[in-house]
Protein backbone atom coordinates (compact mmCIF):
# COMPACT_ATOMS: atom_id res chain seq x y z
CA UNK A 1 0.00 0.00 0.00
CA UNK A 2 1.63 3.55 -0.64
CA UNK A 3 2.37 5.79 2.10
CA UNK A 4 0.87 8.83 2.04
CA UNK A 5 3.09 12.09 1.41
CA UNK A 6 3.02 14.56 4.46
CA UNK A 7 0.72 17.63 4.33
CA UNK A 8 4.17 19.88 4.46
CA UNK A 9 2.96 21.68 7.41
CA UNK A 10 6.62 23.29 8.56
CA UNK A 11 4.72 26.48 9.26
CA UNK A 12 7.99 28.73 10.17
CA UNK A 13 9.67 27.94 6.84
CA UNK A 14 6.54 28.05 4.37
CA UNK A 15 5.72 31.64 6.03
CA UNK A 16 9.47 32.45 5.91
CA UNK A 17 9.07 31.71 1.58
CA UNK A 18 5.94 33.08 1.31
CA UNK A 19 7.67 36.84 3.45
CA UNK A 20 10.68 35.97 0.86
CA UNK A 21 8.23 35.70 -2.54
CA UNK A 22 5.97 38.89 -1.36
CA UNK A 23 9.54 41.08 -0.89
CA UNK A 24 10.49 39.97 -4.42
CA UNK A 25 7.55 40.78 -5.82
CA UNK A 26 7.66 44.42 -4.37
CA UNK A 27 11.14 44.50 -5.63
CA UNK A 28 10.27 43.58 -8.86
CA UNK A 29 7.09 46.39 -9.20
CA UNK A 30 9.82 49.16 -7.95
CA UNK A 31 12.03 48.26 -10.49
CA UNK A 32 9.99 48.21 -13.70
CA UNK A 33 9.10 51.95 -11.95
CA UNK A 34 12.60 53.27 -12.54
CA UNK A 35 12.25 51.92 -15.88
CA UNK A 36 11.23 55.68 -16.38
CA UNK A 37 13.89 57.36 -15.56
CA UNK A 38 16.68 58.53 -17.80
CA UNK A 39 19.95 57.40 -17.32
CA UNK A 40 19.06 54.78 -14.91
CA UNK A 41 20.77 51.27 -15.76
CA UNK A 42 18.99 48.39 -14.43
CA UNK A 43 22.00 45.57 -14.70
CA UNK A 44 22.89 45.52 -11.33
CA UNK A 45 19.70 45.30 -10.03
CA UNK A 46 18.58 41.76 -12.31
CA UNK A 47 21.69 40.90 -11.54
CA UNK A 48 20.12 41.36 -7.37
CA UNK A 49 16.70 40.04 -7.96
CA UNK A 50 18.38 37.11 -9.73
CA UNK A 51 20.71 36.08 -6.93
CA UNK A 52 17.67 37.09 -4.27
CA UNK A 53 15.06 34.58 -6.37
CA UNK A 54 18.06 31.63 -6.63
CA UNK A 55 18.17 32.21 -3.44
CA UNK A 56 14.55 31.84 -2.51
CA UNK A 57 14.83 28.72 -4.85
CA UNK A 58 17.39 26.84 -2.77
CA UNK A 59 14.97 27.67 0.75
CA UNK A 60 12.68 26.51 -1.13
CA UNK A 61 13.89 23.25 -2.09
CA UNK A 62 15.12 22.17 1.39
CA UNK A 63 11.30 23.04 2.34
CA UNK A 64 10.02 20.63 0.00
CA UNK A 65 12.66 18.23 0.17
CA UNK A 66 11.65 17.64 4.06
CA UNK A 67 8.03 17.29 2.91
CA UNK A 68 9.00 14.55 0.13
CA UNK A 69 11.68 12.69 2.55
CA UNK A 70 8.97 12.86 6.50
CA UNK A 71 6.60 9.70 5.17
CA UNK A 72 9.39 7.65 4.50
CA UNK A 73 12.19 7.69 7.01
CA UNK A 74 12.44 9.66 10.50
CA UNK A 75 16.39 10.38 9.59
CA UNK A 76 15.91 13.15 7.14
CA UNK A 77 17.39 15.31 9.11
CA UNK A 78 20.50 13.70 9.68
CA UNK A 79 20.46 13.33 5.86
CA UNK A 80 20.40 16.83 5.44
CA UNK A 81 23.35 17.54 7.61
CA UNK A 82 25.35 14.59 6.25
CA UNK A 83 25.08 16.27 3.02
CA UNK A 84 25.91 19.90 4.20
CA UNK A 85 28.96 18.33 5.85
CA UNK A 86 30.08 16.84 2.66
CA UNK A 87 29.87 19.47 0.96
CA UNK A 88 31.87 21.41 3.45
CA UNK A 89 34.50 18.70 2.52
CA UNK A 90 34.06 18.48 -1.40
CA UNK A 91 33.38 14.80 -0.77
CA UNK A 92 31.35 13.58 -3.42
CA UNK A 93 27.78 11.52 -2.43
CA UNK A 94 25.08 10.12 -3.90
CA UNK A 95 22.40 9.01 -1.64
CA UNK A 96 19.24 7.36 -2.94
CA UNK A 97 15.80 7.34 -0.33
CA UNK A 98 13.35 4.36 -1.54
CA UNK A 99 10.27 5.82 -1.60
CA UNK A 100 6.87 3.71 -2.78
CA UNK A 101 8.24 2.80 -5.78
CA UNK A 102 10.94 -0.52 -5.69
CA UNK A 103 13.82 -0.29 -7.03
CA UNK A 104 15.05 -4.14 -7.48
CA UNK A 105 16.01 -4.34 -11.22
CA UNK A 106 16.77 -0.31 -11.53
CA UNK A 107 20.15 -0.47 -9.70
CA UNK A 108 22.91 -2.66 -9.97
CA UNK A 109 23.57 -3.81 -5.73
CA UNK A 110 25.68 -3.14 -4.44
CA UNK A 111 27.51 -4.38 -0.91
CA UNK A 112 25.00 -4.80 2.14
CA UNK A 113 25.48 -2.66 4.98
CA UNK A 114 22.34 -3.44 7.33
CA UNK A 115 22.69 -0.17 9.34
CA UNK A 116 20.90 1.95 11.17
CA UNK A 117 21.40 5.41 9.03
CA UNK A 118 23.85 8.43 11.11
CA UNK A 119 25.35 11.49 10.28
CA UNK A 120 29.26 9.67 11.14
CA UNK A 121 28.54 6.37 8.66
CA UNK A 122 26.97 8.18 6.22
CA UNK A 123 29.89 10.70 5.97
CA UNK A 124 32.28 7.95 6.84
CA UNK A 125 31.00 5.86 3.61
CA UNK A 126 31.73 8.86 1.03
CA UNK A 127 35.34 9.64 2.74
CA UNK A 128 37.81 9.79 -0.05
CA UNK A 129 39.98 6.60 -1.35
CA UNK A 130 37.35 4.26 0.86
CA UNK A 131 36.31 1.06 -0.88
CA UNK A 132 32.83 1.94 -0.73
CA UNK A 133 32.80 6.10 -1.53
CA UNK A 134 32.00 5.37 -5.37
CA UNK A 135 28.58 4.58 -6.26
CA UNK A 136 25.21 5.44 -4.77
CA UNK A 137 23.97 4.56 -0.77
CA UNK A 138 20.85 3.43 -0.97
CA UNK A 139 18.37 3.88 2.26
CA UNK A 140 14.65 2.29 2.73
CA UNK A 141 13.26 3.74 5.71
CA UNK A 142 15.54 4.61 8.62
CA UNK A 143 18.64 1.85 7.40
CA UNK A 144 21.47 2.19 5.31
CA UNK A 145 20.83 -1.21 3.32
CA UNK A 146 23.75 -1.15 0.66
CA UNK A 147 26.47 0.83 -0.82
CA UNK A 148 28.55 0.93 -3.60
CA UNK A 149 25.52 0.93 -6.01
CA UNK A 150 25.70 1.12 -9.82
CA UNK A 151 22.12 3.90 -10.79
CA UNK A 152 21.17 4.04 -14.66
CA UNK A 153 22.06 7.44 -16.22
CA UNK A 154 20.47 9.69 -17.33
CA UNK A 155 20.40 10.50 -21.35
CA UNK A 156 18.43 13.81 -21.36
CA UNK A 157 21.04 17.19 -20.83
CA UNK A 158 19.21 19.71 -18.62
CA UNK A 159 20.13 23.34 -18.51
CA UNK A 160 23.12 22.28 -17.54
CA UNK A 161 25.41 20.82 -20.20
CA UNK A 162 28.53 19.49 -18.16
CA UNK A 163 26.43 17.08 -15.66
CA UNK A 164 28.80 14.66 -14.18
CA UNK A 165 28.37 11.06 -13.65
CA UNK A 166 26.59 11.46 -9.85
CA UNK A 167 23.86 13.87 -11.38
CA UNK A 168 23.16 12.00 -14.29
CA UNK A 169 22.60 9.17 -12.18
CA UNK A 170 20.65 10.83 -9.82
CA UNK A 171 18.09 12.02 -12.70
CA UNK A 172 18.40 8.53 -14.24
CA UNK A 173 16.82 6.81 -11.23
CA UNK A 174 14.59 9.35 -10.91
CA UNK A 175 12.92 8.96 -13.75
CA UNK A 176 12.27 5.49 -13.69
CA UNK A 177 10.96 5.83 -10.24
CA UNK A 178 9.69 7.90 -7.32
CA UNK A 179 13.08 7.51 -5.56
CA UNK A 180 14.64 10.96 -4.13
CA UNK A 181 18.13 11.61 -4.35
CA UNK A 182 20.80 13.68 -3.11
CA UNK A 183 23.88 14.64 -5.18
CA UNK A 184 27.26 16.10 -3.68
CA UNK A 185 29.29 17.56 -6.25
CA UNK A 186 33.36 16.79 -4.89
CA UNK A 187 33.96 19.94 -7.66
CA UNK A 188 31.97 22.66 -6.37
CA UNK A 189 30.58 21.23 -3.36
CA UNK A 190 26.91 22.03 -4.11
CA UNK A 191 24.45 20.14 -3.17
CA UNK A 192 21.36 19.05 -4.86
CA UNK A 193 18.03 16.69 -4.71
CA UNK A 194 16.87 15.20 -8.09
CA UNK A 195 12.93 14.02 -8.17
CA UNK A 196 10.72 13.13 -11.42
CA UNK A 197 13.82 13.56 -13.52
CA UNK A 198 14.95 17.24 -12.25
CA UNK A 199 17.76 18.02 -9.95
CA UNK A 200 16.78 21.23 -7.55
CA UNK A 201 19.45 23.12 -5.57
CA UNK A 202 19.65 23.08 -1.30
CA UNK A 203 21.41 25.91 0.36
CA UNK A 204 23.14 24.52 3.55
CA UNK A 205 21.36 25.83 6.06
Amino acid sequence: MAIPYADCDFSPMKQNLKDDLEKLVLRLQRSIQTLDEENHCMLGEIEGIKENFLNIESRASSFYLNCYLSPFTDKYTELSVSAQNLSKRRHGALIVVQRNDSLDGLIQPGVAIGAAVTQSLLESLFYPGTPLHDGAVLIKFNEIVSAKNILPLSHIVQAEPKLGTRHRAAIGITELSDAIVLVVSEETGRVSFASKGYLYPIVPQ
